[in-house]
């Protein structure tokens, strides 16, 4: 599904927010770069899964707001008919704090998911049954999607809470190439002729009006990332 499996997130008030999205998926699974792809969402700048049409995360980039959306191991899989998760992050760059107004929750898969404003980053748990908020204080955080995956910000938090950006948080995505092990930055498993793992990296800086994007679907390799600059007229 369109998900994101790390979110690294650094806030502080009247400064611009810095963000990494690692994405674990199918390696077979097809999506599209970061562009305006939804035209009922037309200042919205994301990658598109081109499977089900959502995304992992989004921008609005008049607003500067980002939303993320990570997958969480409590349910799996949605009960027929229920929403995709990867509408979540176009509801909540249009919506903010409102964009469970607009979905029903009851039937989808359980997720995280991160809401990085201007004036602040909250996120929500779901599930599958019940629904819980968080706002974060000032700082660098770590998202991940839970279980074994928590062992990730036990060992990386402190490395990027440290590490300038973006060259620092760049630096760390390829201290390793992709691991068998679910506490990695970047992994790959293979399972029933299969492979999972690591399929897109980015790293934005979000303002209002503005947004500086970077991305490389080799994010551990040595190849240079591919940047896109995006202002409002």
């Amino acid at each position: 599904m369109a998900a994101v499996c790390t979110v690294v997130v650094r806030w502080a008030a009247g400064e611009p927010a810095r963000i990494l999205a690692l994405r674990d998926e199918l390696t077979g699974r097809p999506f599209d770069d970061p562009g305006r792809w939804w035209p009922e969402f037309p200042d919205a700048v994301g990658g598109r899964d081109r499977q089900a049409g959502g995304t992992w995360c989004a921008t609005r980039v008049d607003t500067g707001v980002t939303a993320l959306v990570l997958n969480r191991p409590q349910k799996r899989i949605a009960d027929p008919g229920a929403p995709s998760r990867g509408v979540l992050p176009l509801l909540a760059v249009a919506q903010e704090e409102d964009w469970q107004r607009s979905v029903e929750l009851s039937g989808m898969a359980s997720f995280a998911l991160v809401l990085v404003t201007p004036a602040g980053t909250t996120t929500w748990d779901f599930d599958g049954e019940r629904l819980t908020e968080a706002r974060l204080p000032e700082g660098t955080h770590m998202v991940t999607s839970g279980g074994p995956e928590d062992r990730k910000a036990e060992r990386y938090l402190p490395l990027f809470t440290d590490a300038g950006f973006p060259d620092g948080w760049r630096g760390l995505v390829r201290t390793a190439p992709p691991a068998d092990d679910p506490a990695a930055l970047v992994v790959r498993h293979e399972q029933d002729g299969l492979v999972y793992a690591t399929v897109f990296g980015q790293l934005m800086t979000t303002s209002p009006g503005r947004l500086e994007l970077e991305h490389s679907r080799r994010p551990w390799s040595a190849e240079a990332w591919t940047g896109l600059d995006v202002g409002n007229p």
